[in-house]
């Protein structure tokens, strides 16, 4: 057990770091690109979303910190694939923030909504930066049109292999949440006292019983998941290459009759070539040669 470390991008050992609240303080200041003397308060939300209708769409958050009383902030973990990720993120963030009022209300109760997405699969294939933040601007004057939508894109592939002198406090914790090994946790621990912090924090929860059982069936329905969909791409490319055979088969079927053909070959002779060529019956090779005739 005291050798065991829970790695920080399962979404289990992720939730339970974010309990501590210097570690929120730290995560969201580097995020966010905020003092962290300036946030006052991070009170953990509720991560279920309202629902208005029986038959709506559940939107279950990861975790859901409400930031000053004034910014409410999502942060998902998505280790497998998902190319429909920027549609998944904003229904969330689009759901947390319309639930924010009430019928009576006006439109000056809505709080900014954030959303922060740690993903452990190459979102935007053309850049190459492990970050990226968006907003809502006009396109040629790039003027923002509302501050309260905003979002933040972590892609752990891309992190670089070593770090520098200068490195940003970002990338620190995107290291932090990618590493697996106790020196990669103790030199990030180093540099950063809110690291030290969220470190400090994943050493304690790694050590209780009952929360490594809670991760490791967490991590073994992510490792299932993924073997699955794995199995089910190879099956696919299997039956795709077999039809492609198949297809090719017919091609070559089809081009010796319409050569036969223009060729002046009898029948007897074309069903030769295709009993020889493509070890096919008498029965077969009569079948393929009445199908290509009548079209």
């Amino acid at each position: 057990m005291s050798e065991f470390l829970m790695k920080p991008k399962i979404d289990f050992a992720f939730k339970e770091i974010m309990m501590n609240e210097q570690a929120r303080i730290g995560f969201l200041s580097a995020i966010l690109k905020l003092d962290p003397t300036d946030i006052k308060t991070t009170e953990l939300l509720n991560t279920n979303l309202r629902k208005l209708h029986e038959d709506e769409k559940q939107g279950i958050l990861d975790v859901r910190i409400l930031l000053n009383n004034a910014t409410e902030i999502d942060i998902e973990i998505q280790l497998s694939m998902l190319n429909v990720w920027a549609d998944r993120a904003l229904f969330y963030l689009a759901k947390m923030y319309t639930e924010q009022i009430r019928p009576g209300q006006n439109y000056s109760v809505f709080k900014k909504c954030v959303s922060i997405s740690i993903l452990d699969f190459i979102l935007f294939q053309e850049d190459t930066e492990f970050y990226s933040c968006f907003h809502i601007r006009e396109d040629n004057r790039h003027t923002l049109y509302t501050d309260k939508m905003e979002f933040h894109i972590l892609e752990l592939p891309k992190l670089p292999d070593e770090l520098k002198e200068d490195s940003g406090d970002i990338l620190l914790w995107a290291k932090f949440i990618n590493a697996e090994r106790k020196e990669e946790f103790d030199m990030l621990a180093e540099k950063n006292v809110y690291i030290e912090s969220a470190y400090e924090q994943l050493q304690v929860i790694s050590q209780d019983r009952q929360k490594r059982l809670e991760y490791e069936a967490r991590e073994k329905a992510i490792l299932d998941y993924n073997q699955g969909m794995f199995e089910a791409e190879q099956r696919g490319m299997q039956r795709g290459k077999q039809e492609g055979i198949q297809q090719g088969r017919q091609e070559g079927i089809y081009a010796i009759i319409s050569g036969g053909l223009e060729d002046g070959l009898s029948e007897e002779r074309i069903l030769s070539r295709l009993q020889q060529y493509f070890s096919l019956t008498k029965e077969q090779a009569m079948q393929y040669y009445h199908q290509f005739t009548k079209k």
